[in-house]
């Protein structure tokens, strides 16, 4: 893959709000085949596109990849071919890990977690739905407006707010419930407010789920204008939403990325759809390379 192709396959990725790392090599010390410029795109099932080193180095760069995606951060990872060293002084924001199968070279390379930015729906086209748009987008987030009650909800978006003064409210916040979406708030005064959580309790919605929804929305800043309102949602929303968003199909890069040891070289590798494994009395095992992989295959009993 030429860099060009990696960088408009970063843009499909970014437009389709497909949560990755970009992993780019910033140093190399030989013997090593990467040099400085490689780069690859992990993605949350560890699967690898690109080239950043052999099959070891990408075991470690597609653990600590997986555990960046978790966390939202981005950080730099150094790859040595010797064990861990306890008297090393610890770099903030680096990643020291020890390699026994690289053939005697160093590699950092920085890994920049890609994660969608805050998506937010907004319900309605007054003034207060117009100042949500703007304060929202001021903050890089993905802010949508729309006025179909009927729209889907996307399975990634942190936030529906409904700002509609009467159209549709009950519609379209039953829709963010049943959607599971984590924050759910109506912009309208308590009394308003009040007789719209009624009619979805006389609709069967039950109580906790009405809980949800903040409703008068927004924090309580004495806010008045349209754009002050709008703050103290976006505020509110920025108070409870999770730290990392990612899809619903990538729900598994919001826990721990799964981990194994190779029995050969001691690694600790990420168990992935991605990783090199083999099956042994009936059971996988999983390896950083496919020299650890064939080892363990000719004699299984010396690894025991």
């Amino acid at each position: 893959m030429t860099r060009v192709d990696m960088l408009e396959r970063v843009t499909v990725l970014r437009t389709q709000r497909t949560p990755f790392v970009l992993a780019t090599v910033v140093r190399a010390e030989r013997p090593t085949s990467a040099k400085p410029g490689d780069c690859a795109l992990v993605l949350a099932d560890g699967t690898i596109d690109g080239f950043v080193g052999g099959a070891c180095a990408e075991t470690s760069v597609r653990l600590e990849s997986l555990r960046l995606l978790r966390s939202g951060e981005s950080g730099l990872l150094r790859i040595t071919p010797r064990a861990d060293d306890p008297d090393e002084p610890v770099q903030e924001g680096v990643r020291t890990v020890g390699n026994p199968c690289l053939s005697g070279g160093t590699l950092e390379i920085f890994l920049e977690a890609m994660i969608p930015p805050v998506l937010v729906t907004v319900y309605g086209e007054a003034p207060v739905a117009r100042a949500l748009v703007r304060v929202g987008s001021s903050l890089d987030w993905d802010v949508r407006a729309g006025v179909d009650p009927a729209a889907s909800i996307s399975p990634d978006t942190s936030a529906v707010v409904v700002a509609s003064h009467g159209r549709d409210e009950a519609a379209v916040l039953r829709a963010a419930l049943d959607a599971g979406v984590a924050y759910i708030a109506l912009v309208a005064s308590r009394r308003r407010a009040a007789g719209v959580l009624d009619e979805l309790a006389a609709a069967g919605v039950q109580e906790s789920q009405r809980l949800r929804i903040h409703a008068p929305a927004g924090l309580d800043i004495g806010a008045r204008t349209a754009a002050e309102i709008a703050l103290s949602v976006i505020a509110d929303i920025v108070a409870n939403r999770p730290r990392v968003v990612l899809p619903a199909g990538d729900a598994a890069v919001a826990t721990a990325p799964e981990t194994a040891r190779d029995p050969v070289c001691g690694m600790t590798v990420a168990v992935s759809p991605a990783s090199i494994s083999a099956l042994h009395a009936g059971a996988p095992v999983h390896f950083c390379g496919t020299g650890c992989r064939q080892a363990f295959l000719d004699d299984p009993a010396r690894f025991g």
